[in-house]
């Protein structure tokens, strides 16, 4: 039976999406368990995600030594047991993509954090995991860069879904949906359909807080009003994602896009991500609770995801409260006591972005090489 707040959220036009994935969830049964008992939708991943699943497990051994047996790398041993887990997600969520006719069921999976500032490369990579995948709900996560934008508009045109990773300011996000859009109509005008393509822009929202907020504690350090720098903490990350939200709305609404949504073309839905409260001062559910929208999606890390089937209160439309009110925490970054740019900050939050994934992904083809060599030692070798 799914849990009543996570159900509600369903009931108010939200999907929930799990931010992990590994094999030993997948196998157990419990993937399939927790689509029912936490109303799950789709699942994303990440190279994090994926470091944290392989590194001392053994269940992915088998497949590692039959890797090594056949000569592969680490990077494609790497590729091999991510396209086998998202396969097998894929399936375990087919049932919802085809009852959601293709709005939900999606399992994301992202082209390698080095090729973020690489158009040509970005969506090369993105069309391989496509075809490797093999997946109708199958989604390629691909960077909200400038180089990004333009693999996304031309990985749509192709046909293949895209989950854009790694938003952070309004404007991005606003490239990011007309990437989607410029791509649809490429598709219209070489006479493909377009009711069979769906994306979603990822806009994140705990590291905005976590930045913000450092710099915040220095302007206090500085003799700034301690009733306007508190007005502001913990607030830009929730009143840049309503002020994205209404972008969606305007372009949504656009006649651009009425002539694809009557060719049965679909939004492209907004996505909260980095969704886990980081400051222990603040609710643990406030990314969730206040960010309520209908045909939006929310994806949640387990331990977030369990703190809101606990004591979450859901509301329905949150996303438009207190509208106004996010148009003036932005403007108070501006103020001569706190001067914080905020264009600046986004671009810091990219960059460190793209590193957070970079890392996981060496470390974790460090950890493959060492785990090559662990499980093909023999037990002479494993007792001198």
């Amino acid at each position: 039976m799914s849990n009543e707040n996570l159900q509600k959220l369903a009931d108010y036009g939200q999907s929930i999406w799990m931010d992990n994935l590994n094999r030993s969830a997948i196998e157990s049964g419990e993937l399939k368990s927790q689509i029912e008992s936490l109303n799950l939708r789709g699942i994303t991943s990440n190279p994090s995600i994926f470091e944290k699943a392989i590194i001392g497990n053994q269940v992915y051994d088998g497949d590692i030594r039959t890797g090594v047996e056949a000569e592969k790398s680490p990077e494609q041993i790497y590729e091999s047991l991510i396209f086998e887990d998202i396969r097998n997600a894929c399936d375990i969520f087919r049932p919802i993509y085809d009852e959601t006719n293709g709005k939900d069921g999606y399992i994301s999976i992202e082209v390698s954090p080095h090729l973020a500032r690489n158009m040509k490369d970005t969506l090369a990579e993105a069309r391989r995991f496509n075809n490797a995948v093999d997946r109708p709900n199958v989604m390629i996560k691909i960077p909200g860069t400038l180089e990004g934008f333009a693999a996304i508009e031309q990985a749509i045109a192709d046909g293949i879904n895209v989950n854009v990773t790694l938003l952070f300011a309004v404007e991005d996000y606003k490239q990011a949906a007309w990437a989607y859009i410029r791509g649809l109509e490429t598709r219209v005008q070489n006479g493909q359909p377009v009711d069979n393509i769906a994306s979603v822009a990822s806009f994140f929202l705990s590291r905005i807080d976590s930045k913000v907020d450092d710099a915040l504690d220095k302007r206090l350090e500085a003799g700034a009003d301690a009733e306007l720098v508190n007005s502001i903490k913990g607030k830009v990350a929730i009143a840049n994602a309503k002020i994205a939200y209404q972008a969606y709305e305007d372009i949504f609404s656009s006649d651009r896009w009425q002539a694809l949504a009557e060719k049965g073309a679909s939004p492209q839905r907004l996505l909260w991500a980095s969704t886990s409260t980081k400051n222990p001062d603040y609710s643990d559910v406030m990314y969730v609770e206040e960010l309520v929208a209908d045909n939006t999606v929310n994806t949640i890390p387990p331990s977030t995801l369990d703190a809101f089937a606990d004591h979450g209160q859901p509301q329905p439309d949150t996303v438009h409260r207190d509208v106004k009110a996010a148009y003036q925490v932005i403007a108070h970054l501006n103020h001569p006591d706190i001067q914080i740019n905020l264009d600046s900050v986004m671009a810091e939050l990219i960059e460190e972005g793209i590193d957070k994934f970079i890392q996981p992904y060496e470390s974790l083809m460090s950890s493959i090489e060492e785990k090559t060599k662990a499980v093909t030692e023999t037990p002479e070798q494993v007792a001198s």
